[in-house]
């Protein structure tokens, strides 16, 4: 938590964050124009957002992208909102919300946390019914082999439809499927009106992909969904979503008890 603050301190790297609030899945050059800085100077400035987790840069093809990341400023309102009235930490709570409800020009939604446990543990509580039933309420029937069908059962019933498939399977490193579809028996499971249904289900389908490192005692994971078009309702939707149940894994894994529902 110091890296992060102390990475916060200095008003250039800041203005980083500025920027990609306002534009997110930015590339050096893009980010270098206008501050009258070198591109070495710019890029030792995201080296250390990247060690504080404030940025996560992904690479797309021979590009290098940089993502505001919302983890960090969860984890520093975790500790301290309960403790404190909520209008002495309302800074916290708004950077919270600029880092989380994102306006990018891709719409990746991009995620990093660092979990106590090993890559094998953790992968496996990515794809194996034993875990991912006790933090998300979901399991997946699959071969896990990369072009097999998934289907998602929730709650005892199953969403199955062509292009629900395995894109990448290769533990403990790595592991990449489509979404699952929007059914009219998946909205009324889950409480999604027949207006907000008829948006999501016109939306092309999008991807999600898990990168697991070693990082000391920890496994850094690195959580990446895209796939959306321009003011997409679903990448709103999974923006609100994946803090919480990557949270509620992290817990699982390091307490043995996900979070409460």
């Amino acid at each position: 938590m110091d890296e992060v603050f102390k990475a916060l301190a200095d008003p250039v790297r800041r203005r980083l964050l500025d920027r990609l609030e306002a534009r997110n899945g930015q590339r050096l050059g893009d980010l270098c124009e206008g501050l009258g800085m070198t591109r070495q100077a710019v890029s030792k400035h995201l080296a250390v957002l990247e060690a504080a987790g404030l940025v996560a840069a992904v690479r797309q093809g021979r590009e290098k992208r940089h993502y505001l990341n919302a983890a960090p400023i969860n984890a520093v309102a975790d500790r301290w909102l309960k403790r404190y009235d909520r209008h002495r930490a309302q800074a916290l709570a708004d950077l919270t919300t600029a880092l989380e409800e994102q306006d990018m020009s891709d719409n990746a939604f991009v995620y990093i946390t660092h979990v106590r446990t090993t890559p094998e543990r953790l992968f496996q509580a990515l794809v194996e019914p034993a875990f991912t039933e006790r933090y998300w309420g979901v399991a997946f029937d699959t071969d896990w082999k990369p072009g097999s069908p998934m289907t998602w059962v929730e709650n005892g019933a199953t969403t199955e439809a062509p292009g629900q498939e395995v894109l990448e399977y290769d533990p403990p490193r790595r592991l990449s499927y489509t979404w699952h579809t929007f059914t009219p028996e998946w909205a009324a499971r889950v409480g999604v009106d027949a207006g907000t249904l008829e948006l999501i289900a016109a939306e092309p389908r999008s991807k999600v992909v898990f990168e697991l490192e070693p990082a000391g005692e920890t496994v850094k994971l690195t959580v990446v969904h895209d796939g959306f078009p321009a003011g997409s309702t679903v990448r709103e939707m999974i923006g609100q979503g994946w803090p919480a149940l990557l949270s509620s894994l992290k817990t699982l894994l390091e307490t043995g008890e996900p979070l409460p529902a």
